[in-house]
């Protein structure tokens, strides 16, 4: 079985998700650690689709924003249950159940529903980037002057504060130049609005895998490109998520580069 024909069970899986998440009312919400929360249909939504994958793909590992890795470590699922927990708490639509699939620590199939959209995006390496039946291609957009960049979530916790200051660097420079910038609160959404063209860049100053990777393989099955900071390809083990339209790299990466460059200076 090629990783190709692990995508069925990927859009199903999400799908599932998206279905417990739209049906189900927050009934309790937990404090993980300092200013980062978890419902209880974050859990219900990720045990649910852990079993689906364990049942339909018992070969492949899975790693889980809230119960951590199981099984095979060189072929693995990365699931973030509800993407934008405070979002989606808080009844804000703008949330995503992400599901990508890892080999050699790079994404090679990505599933991500957006259930109070009602939009589905998926892709495979090699096989193009969809939205629902669509195929969709990232923005022609080559100057920074016509880009809406979205930036991810502020840092949290005791070491936030110098990480902050990349952030509040870049958010300067970014925003003197760029059309707009957006901050939306999911990484998922963040991937696949630049994978359609919706946004020409996101950076996000982390990355976790389940919040990063299935968006990462869209972008770049749309024609974007996905870097670390050092403009190498991002992968699972990458420090940050660049990811832009091809025309914006250049420009993107430099910009970032001289955000942490004001901050030690």
């Amino acid at each position: 079985m090629s990783h190709h024909d692990l995508l069925p069970i990927a859009r199903e899986a999400v799908a599932i998700g998206g279905r417990i998440a739209t049906s189900r009312a927050v009934g309790t919400v937990t404090t993980k650690s300092e200013r980062d929360l978890v419902t209880d249909v974050d859990l219900a939504v990720e045990d649910a689709v852990r079993t689906f994958l364990l049942t339909e793909a018992p070969h492949v590992g899975v790693l889980g924003e809230e119960h951590g890795h199981t099984g095979p470590a060189d072929l693995w699922w990365a699931l973030d249950p509800i993407d934008g927990t405070t979002n989606f708490a808080r009844g804000i639509p703008l949330c995503a159940v992400s599901l990508g699939l890892v080999a050699d620590r790079t994404p090679v199939l990505g599933a991500i529903t957006l259930p109070f959209l009602g939009v589905d995006y998926h892709a495979s390496l090699g096989h193009g980037a969809y939205s629902g039946a669509e195929r969709i291609q990232a923005s022609p957009v080559d100057a920074l002057s016509d880009a809406v960049i979205s930036i991810g979530d502020f840092a949290v916790g005791d070491d936030a504060a110098p990480k902050n200051a990349v952030r509040l660097a870049l958010l300067s420079r970014l925003g003197s130049r760029a059309q707009r910038i957006r901050m939306i609160g999911t990484a998922a959404i963040d991937l696949a609005w630049v994978a359609e063209g919706k946004l020409d860049a996101t950076v996000n100053l982390s990355n976790m895998p389940w919040d990063t990777l299935a968006g990462a393989l869209l972008v770049r099955e749309a024609g974007g490109v996905v870097v670390d900071l050092d403009d190498t390809t991002h992968d699972a083990d990458s420090t940050v998520t660049i990811a832009v339209c091809a025309g914006l790299r250049e420009a993107v990466v430099t910009t970032l580069r001289q955000s942490y460059e004001d901050t030690r200076s």
